[in-house]
């Protein structure tokens, strides 16, 4: 279908599924496209430019391109932009030729993932830019919508964030429930670690918690809604031994000091809750 490839994430799975149910499978008088099959001729064919309409970092061309070639394997599709990339209003993102009932079935299921991937990249490029000049690294979340982690995060990656845990199984977060169940900061990291989980990151909302999460073996402690002065403390308390993150509280307007505190992370949840999607439209001419 396309070259395109993330780890646990299956493109040609995705792509059937979004388009049955555009189509309606498995529902009465569903599985086609009854505007396009009783409007287009078969043999039609049309040429097609997608466009940004604004400024934006661009994500998902390739997986658009293979909603495409679902439908019409012998669809020509060229990608004019590269993951990532920044783009000004008015630029060409992909040309395509083919079959012209292929081309309207697919479009809508290619746009909202182009313009849903783009609006992540570019909301986690702004937060990129409003860090400044800091050695802090931005990271998303778990707050993923259902079914599109793998590829909100690569959207994250686009923009130049990084990827916190990808999901529960490859690092433990100890959070303020675990805690309460636990008796205490150091009784739930022990738990943890005897379990024999490597990577334990332990949040912590009070300076006292710090110690007793470094003394039972934490391997990061992630800092809930502390201010610029209380980060600063924090981090001088770490002195180094463990990696540190900040996270709730973090907007556009607050990033670039909490980020300058000393931490290493930055963590912020709305990159994949909360993205506006790109304005992206895809405009078609018809071949003779």
């Amino acid at each position: 279908m396309t070259d395109f490839a993330l780890p646990g994430f299956d493109l040609s799975a995705f792509v059937s599924a979004t388009l049955d149910e555009d189509f309606g499978v498995g529902l009465p008088g569903g599985g086609h496209d009854v505007t396009s099959e009783s409007v287009i001729p078969a043999t039609a064919r049309f040429a097609g430019v997608m466009e940004s309409r604004d400024a934006i970092t661009v994500c998902g061309l390739p997986i658009a391109a293979a909603f495409f070639r679902a439908l019409d394997p012998a669809m020509a599709v060229e990608i004019l932009i590269e993951e990532g990339a920044r783009v000004a209003p008015g630029s060409a993102l992909m040309r395509l030729e083919g079959n012209a009932r292929a081309m309207l079935t697919a479009e809508r299921s290619a746009l909202n993932t182009v313009q849903h991937l783009s609006g992540v990249a570019t909301l986690t490029r702004t937060y990129v830019d409003a860090m400044g000049d800091t050695r802090a690294v931005l990271l998303d979340t778990r707050k993923t919508i259902p079914g599109l982690r793998h590829l909100e995060k690569y959207a994250v990656r686009c923009g130049g964030g990084s990827n916190h845990r990808m999901g529960l199984w490859d690092a433990a977060m100890i959070k303020d429930n675990h805690v309460l169940v636990a008796g205490g900061v150091g009784e739930a990291v022990r738990r943890a670690l005897a379990a024999g989980v490597k990577d334990v990151i332990c949040e912590v909302d009070r300076i006292d918690q710090i110690a007793p999460a470094l003394d039972a073996g934490a391997t990061r402690l992630l800092f809930d809604n502390m201010g610029p002065d209380l980060l600063r403390e924090a981090v001088a308390l770490v002195n180094g031994r463990v990696p540190t993150e900040a996270s709730g509280g973090v907007r556009l307007d607050t990033i670039a000091a909490i980020a300058a505190s000393g931490v290493d992370y930055v963590s912020v949840g709305r990159l994949t809750q909360s993205a506006p999607a790109a304005d992206i439209g895809l405009d078609f001419t018809q071949l003779d």
